[in-house]
């Protein structure tokens, strides 16, 4: 077993530098697609969350439906999954919206959690590399029976390449998730303050005075 262990730490870091580059693509591969994915799901939602506000005001249930239908982003597709129920009564529109951004939460963590384990454990790989490395340097000189620091020098510094090469790979691994991670945040919780806002025009019962109940009005 020793003579195994060996012989796989005097391959050096070599495979471990080649595990890394894979990695850094894995990692560019996802950070790219993962922004694509949130800039298609990008919207106004201040901008939108007035303008539903306001189609509700006017009791113009199918004018918000048609401007969720016309908005790409999850807080729409979440608005018209609530408003494609509202003839169903609050709870039902509640539940649908509910189960809706559950499912686009699914959508937008899809890979995070490669860039998450890439920038935690990317720089322990490197470090491994490292260590490979030096047993490779110390085991060269032993071999070739060459001393002097200069030479000890030039095998741990060609060795702690590995780990400057793991904390590359990590640094913008971490900063992407974190971004993503954000935005995700804000998402949900633009579509919780959707859902609330739905809810107070479809649980309106009397404060407007004279005007019918919405809730009323879309059944």
């Amino acid at each position: 077993m020793n003579e195994l262990f060996k012989k796989l730490a005097l391959m050096g870091d070599v495979w471990v530098l080649w595990l890394l580059m894979v990695a850094s693509v894995v990692s560019l591969g996802v950070i790219l697609e993962r922004w694509w994915h949130y800039r298609k799901s990008k919207v106004d939602f201040p901008r939108f969350l007035d303008q539903l506000a306001d189609l509700f005001e006017k009791r113009d249930d199918s004018g918000a439906l048609k401007l969720a239908s016309e908005t790409t982003g999850v807080e729409g597709r979440v608005a018209l999954a609530g408003l494609s129920h509202r003839h169903k009564g609050p709870a039902s529109v509640e539940e649908a919206m509910t189960s809706r951004l559950v499912l686009e939460r699914s959508q937008l963590e899809k890979n995070l959690i490669v860039l998450g384990t890439l920038g935690n454990n990317a720089p322990f790989v490197g470090l491994f590399g490292t260590v490979l490395g030096i047993i490779k340097a110390f085991n060269d000189l032993a071999v070739t029976g060459q001393s002097g620091i200069g030479v000890v020098m030039a095998g741990i510094s060609s060795a702690l390449i590995a780990t400057a090469f793991g904390i590359l790979v990590a640094i913008p691994a971490v900063a992407a998730n974190n971004a993503f991670l954000t935005r995700l945040k804000r998402v949900g919780a633009n579509a919780q303050s959707l859902i609330h806002m739905v809810q107070v025009y479809l649980r309106d019962e009397g404060p407007l005075g004279t005007r019918e109940s919405f809730r009323a009005r879309v059944k």
